[in-house]
């Protein structure tokens, strides 16, 4: 019997069902729900759909799909797919993790395959191909890539347009914090963080160590750092109110006792953008670090020069001489320390980073950044022998007195005070010498992408303390990581702390923007901008620990003696000489003798003559101290010097090769060592809180709530901990989750298995096809 039903189908098909179309009827619902995260008086201006995000350059297989959008603070990338062989476990609150701030956009290159064109973008241009692919050259020697394969190519060109015109404005009222900031003091109920922004109404601000980091915008602030430092014959001036005298000094500042303000007003004519001394520090001994202009009036050169050290002299309590330094004459330039920091930048983003290996290190030398830092170090402990030893004040004297003086007297007072050394001092430190001494920020770090004066000197100093911070760790209440990303923090355009050129700047600019904006003052002097040093705007409490060293060695540390809590007084007897490594052999200063012969990709630089034109007695009491000093056990709280030998002065890859996938290493680099030592630091915490127990006889409740107070970012689960390292670190920990990079990645590889303990090694023809 026939049947009127029609026969099944019996074609079977093998082949899987094709993943564009698919991914395309479950995108675009998806997409439309991706909204990005903003912050008060942040707006979208530009946005584009279907845009793919390039992980690797040699496969598409990890790329992420999502909705590329430009705002007036950020470009955002947002995405909800899987993150492929990444684990987040750090994250910016102002920032996701694919966003880029548009002050630290330096290159905006768009590409399009089919004409084989590309061009770079600058504000107010015109493109006339539709982009197929945007590249994002970062000042962090971050690149970023993404494809619009799928994208409208109109909506793909608008969006490129607007993150070359929002990430170079013409005015600095432009740049987002000002916006910002209108929109808090219109709407004091909208906080970023819950946290009101504050930092530019004077007083201090709290850190992360819950201490308060004073902004030295008041007379209060200045006059506590005369009585820290013992600089009983110096006043603080508040001739410069208003800033009536100069508006590159702050509005108080401290000078001699001896100098009325009426011969201050007489003399601040005779200088360079009228920056007249200033003092920096105090030595215990009575020396005095001082800053200083040249002075332009050359008729009246002679006479002035002779009444400041007179002044200065009178404010030592022996009377000793001054020692004066000429910075522009001992140390790089601006324009040499800028040409180095482009080389340094090109060979660290160098594609493909293999084709570089075998001539890294003499490029590297070729860069002159390791010189260039290996000259402030030097210079700057000469200068500390004059002070410590000498016992005579010191002036360091520069054209306008606010560049290179900026970085010698910071790193000085980092040799010679360990206050400078804890996280507050630190940030007091830059606060004191960089922001209110008028280092320029704005033209320095370009922030408004049309400055000839662009220097990295702020990179240089941080670097030069990573370099004291590798040699003495014991040292530095802050680790490797903080310095890291305060570097990173000068490239968001929120932060007032490292916004503008002067403390004037700020005054005048957010004035006239209140005006505009309706906006009452009252009786502040300018707009409040948030402060970086008020970390829990950028980051959570327990991402704030990473800023911890777990090495660090406090002054007086608590110990447990004949069931008494007691505290230990340190000194040098008890550290041992091991922790600075062989005392170098030494010559000109601290210059190393015959470590080292020179060889081919050598770090051994050709240092500049002697700075310091000493007579030759002077020259041998110089390295006799050195040579004295390099042999006895350090002492941590007093006086530390650096070893600038050419394997000793080495390059901050954390910094620098952070977004290098080629240099990353799974469970490798210092990160390990950094793992391990917080357990144990963890550990002794836990073993001390124990004891305090036993003494006291408290309760098990009470030493719970300690634990929870930790200072390491790595806690030890109990006593004799032995879990094994976290599956997420590598040596860029935790700024670079191995993957999410525009680079090719080595995760999966052969050689990533070898540095994650594989027994054998493979070929390099082996690697080749294998990869």
């Amino acid at each position: 019997m026939f049947s009127l039903r029609p026969p099944k189908p019996t074609f079977r098909s093998y082949l899987l069902p094709l993943p564009q179309s698919e991914d395309h009827l479950t995108a675009e619902p998806r997409i439309k729900k991706l909204e990005p995260i903003l912050l008060p008086g942040e707006i979208v201006v530009n946005e584009v759909n279907f845009v793919r995000k390039c992980i690797a350059t040699d496969t598409s297989q990890y790329d992420l799909w999502g909705k590329l959008v430009c705002t007036n603070f950020k470009i955002s990338f947002i995405t909800d797919d899987p993150m492929p062989l990444q684990k987040f476990h750090y994250k910016n609150l102002l920032l996701g993790e694919h966003d880029v701030p548009l002050t630290c956009i330096e290159q905006i290159v768009t590409v399009n395959d089919t004409k084989r064109k590309q061009k770079v973008l600058g504000p107010n241009q015109k493109l006339k191909f539709n982009p197929t692919e945007l590249i994002i050259y970062c000042k962090d020697f971050r690149i970023v890539r993404f494809r619009f394969d799928e994208a409208g190519p109109e909506s793909a060109k608008k969006v490129c347009l607007a993150i070359a015109h929002y990430s170079q404005p013409t005015d600095l009222q432009l740049l987002f914090a000002f916006e910002y900031v209108g929109e808090i003091y219109h709407n004091p109920a909208k906080k970023v963080n819950g946290i009101d922004p504050g930092g530019g109404g004077g007083g201090s601000i709290g850190s992360a160590t819950g201490q308060q980091t004073p902004l030295f915008e008041t007379y209060s602030d200045w006059d506590r750092e005369i009585k820290r430092t013992g600089a009983s014959e110096w006043r603080v001036c508040s001739v410069n109110e208003g800033y009536m005298i100069s508006t590159c000094l702050p509005e108080y500042f401290v000078v001699p006792s001896s100098l009325a303000d009426q011969d201050l007003k007489l003399y601040s004519y005779s200088f360079i953008g009228r920056r007249m001394p200033v003092w920096s520090w105090n030595h215990p001994n009575g020396s005095a670090l001082v800053r200083m202009a040249n002075i332009k009036d050359v008729l009246q050169q002679r006479k002035i020069d002779q009444r400041i050290c007179n002044a200065i002299t009178r404010s030592h309590p022996l009377r000793s001489d001054v020692f004066k330094s000429d910075l522009d004459k001992c140390l790089p330039s601006i324009q040499e320390i800028q040409a180095a920091h482009i080389k340094l930048k090109q060979l660290c983003v160098n594609e493909p980073f293999e084709e570089t290996e075998e001539k890294w290190l003499s490029s590297l030398e070729n860069t002159h950044w390791l010189e260039y830092i290996r000259s402030f170090l030097k210079h700057s402990a000469e200068l500390v022998y004059m002070m410590e030893c000498k016992h005579v004040s010191v002036v360091l004297q520069e054209e306008e007195g606010r560049d290179l003086s900026c970085l010698a007297a910071s790193l000085i007072q980092v040799m010679l005070d360990p206050y400078f050394r804890t996280i507050v001092g630190f940030q007091s430190l830059i606060q004191k010498e960089w922001v209110m001494a008028g280092y320029q920020f704005l033209d320095r770090c370009n922030h408004l992408k049309r400055s000839d004066k662009e220097s990295p000197l702020f990179l240089m100093f941080l670097d030069c303390v990573w370099q004291l911070l590798e040699q003495y760790p014991a040292a530095f209440e802050f680790s490797e990581m903080y310095l890291t990303i305060l570097y990173d923090s000068a490239r968001i355009s929120l932060f007032g702390t490292f916004l503008f050129n002067c403390p004037h700047q700020r005054v005048k600019e957010s004035t006239e923007f209140a005006i505009s904006k309706n906006i009452q003052l009252g009786d502040e002097k300018g707009l409040r901008f948030p402060c970086v040093w008020d970390w829990s705007l950028q980051f959570t409490s327990r991402d704030r620990l990473l800023f911890h060293n777990p090495l660090y060695i406090g002054k007086s540390a608590p110990c447990v003696q004949n069931g008494a809590v007691k505290t230990f007084k340190r000194s040098k007897k008890n550290y041992s000489s091991t922790l600075r490594g062989a005392p170098p052999a030494l010559k000109n200063g601290i210059i190393s003798d015959q470590e080292f012969l020179p060889r081919r990709n050598s770090l051994i630089l050709k240092l500049k003559p002697d700075f310091l034109q000493q007579t030759e007695s002077q020259s041998n009491s110089m390295e006799q101290y050195f040579r004295d000093w390099f042999t006895k056990p350090v002492d941590l709280h007093g006086v530390i010097l650096p070893h600038i030998s050419g394997t000793q002065i080495k390059l901050w890859k954390l910094c620098y090769f952070r977004w290098v996938p080629e240099a990353q290493i799974n469970h490798g680099g210092f990160i390990t060592a950094f793992h391990k030592v917080s357990l144990l630091a963890d550990e002794v915490d836990m073993l001390n809180r124990n004891l305090r127990q036993y003494k006291s006889n408290s309760s098990l409740q009470g030493s719970c709530s300690e634990l929870d107070q930790s200072r390491m970012y790595f806690r030890a689960n109990g006593l004799n901990d032995t879990t094994g390292a976290p599956d997420f670190l590598s040596s860029s920990f935790p700024f670079s989750p191995v993957g999410n990079l525009c680079r090719r990645s080595i995760l999966g590889t052969p050689l990533s298995k070898f540095l994650s303990g594989a027994k054998i090694w493979l070929s390099t023809e082996t690697l080749a096809n294998e990869d």
